[in-house]
């Protein structure tokens, strides 16, 4: 009986990043033997289908025995079976725990039990993510979670000790492990246009401010756990809204200070009451569980979409949340500008990346409606009708930016709202070249 063996023989274990990565992405042998058949490897190669299949198939083969010690990256260095220089094990480790930021956005804040793994597979449909890898990357999260929630120091030291990921990486875990931890509403309809990366600033900035590491640096669950004695004195705020001489005072300072700086001064004097409610009132009932879930649904409903109503800029925002927050530190009879410091750090970084990434999402929006119908007319985005330029038919891209004067020359047009202001081109302009240049539509 005679069998044919394909052998491999070598010193340093020879790994494709290329494959690696179609492994990652969960891909079978035979779909990646197409795809490295699609990018000209063969040609390149000077190498047979049997070949490459096979070759495939022993990387694959390799990667599979690999991952056992990925899930504790320490032991990649200590191990003598694999010959796998550093930079390449980093490579390795990195790549594993690396995930899609579309599916950890859909898994983000909620509990990381079975009853969230059994959704995955329609999170791979939604998302265009392959189940497999759905499946990796939700394992990595409840490992990473497992390892470091009974750690003593910070988070992100932590995590990136023990899965030795880059700072970055790191950080990004540190949003994961914080949000499952205190599992903060994501998935409402008013949050859908926020990324991942905006949440984990936030997370970044509770962390900082709101949890026991904020001012014990060795204590367990330090940096995954809310300081409860701080929530329990964010109710001592009240005393801004409840009395009314200081509410009074302290609007007044506000409007002082904002006097001359901003073109929306009226409705920030008129709302100021509201607002100020709005908020003081968000960190009065954070010693609820639900309260704290809520925290981003609340921040949008009781002041982004109140600003959002009264056409305040992002710079507007910016503007009254300095002003507030510092106009705090003048009144004589307040004695809790610990708290408040605490509190308002967070929120105002929070309400500002909020704001400017509905502005974004809603100028984009309004864009991509204005391009779809052709013409001007109530955008049902902004919920603002926009009026042409004089001369301007809405026919085509340029007509979007460009109104023609005369024969041979052409001018650049805003567009104007309810409130008289215009928007500028620049501000469009800015806004096109974030999302990386304009839509192809």
């Amino acid at each position: 009986m005679t069998m044919e063996l394909d052998v491999f023989v070598g010193n340093t274990t020879i790994m494709d990043e290329e494959v690696y990565q179609l492994w990652l992405d969960g891909y079978t042998v035979n779909d990646a033997v197409r795809v490295r058949m699609d990018g000209g490897v063969m040609e390149e190669c000077e190498a047979s289908a049997d070949v490459l299949l096979s070759d495939t198939m022993d990387q694959y083969r390799t990667f599979q025995m690999c991952e056992r010690l990925l899930h504790s990256p320490s032991k990649l260095g200590n191990q003598l079976l694999f010959q796998i220089p550093p930079h390449r094990q980093a490579m390795l480790i990195e790549r594993y725990y690396t995930f899609d930021d579309g599916f950890v956005r859909e898994v983000l804040g909620k509990k990381l039990s079975k009853g969230t793994k059994k959704d995955l597979d329609d999170i791979g449909a939604k998302t265009g993510v392959t189940l497999k890898s759905c499946r990796r990357q939700f394992d990595n999260f409840k490992r990473v979670f497992k390892v470091v929630e009974e750690l003593k120091g910070p988070l992100v030291e932590n995590i990136h000790h023990h899965f030795l990921l880059s700072d970055k990486l790191a950080r990004d875990y540190a949003a994961i492990v914080f949000f499952a931890n205190n599992r903060f509403e994501t998935g409402k309809r008013k949050l859908q246009y926020l990324t991942f990366q905006d949440f984990a600033f936030c997370a970044g900035q509770l962390i900082s401010n709101w949890t026991v590491g904020a001012v014990d640096n060795m204590v367990e669950d330090m940096d995954v756990d809310l300081d409860k004695e701080f929530l329990q004195d964010l109710k001592e705020l009240k005393v801004l809204i409840n009395d009314k001489d200081l509410l009074d005072q302290h609007k007044s300072l506000v409007c002082t200070a904002l006097r001359g700086k901003t073109n929306n001064l009226n409705e920030m004097e008129t709302n100021f009451k509201n607002l100020s409610r709005g908020l003081v009132n968000i960190a009065a009932k954070l010693t609820n569980a639900k309260d704290v879930r809520d925290l981003f649904i609340d921040l949008v409903e009781k002041f982004i979409e109140p600003c959002r109503s009264d056409r305040w800029t992002s710079a507007d925002v910016r503007l009254y949340l300095t002003h507030y927050n510092n106009s705090v530190h003048l009144l004589d009879t307040f004695k809790h500008q610990v708290v408040w410091n605490r509190y308002m750090d967070v929120v105002k970084s929070s309400i500002n990346i909020l704001h400017v990434r509905l502005d974004e999402s809603e100028g984009l929006s309004c864009f991509m409606e204005k391009k779809k119908s052709q013409r001007w007319g109530s955008c049902s985005s902004c919920r603002s009708p926009h009026s042409l330029a004089p001369g301007q038919t809405g026919g085509g891209l340029r007509d979007l930016f460009w109104a023609p004067t005369q024969p041979g020359r052409q001018q650049p047009v805003g567009r104007t709202h309810r409130s008289g202001r215009r928007r500028s081109i620049r501000k469009k302009d800015s806004l096109i070249a974030a999302r990386g240049g304009l839509p192809h539509l």
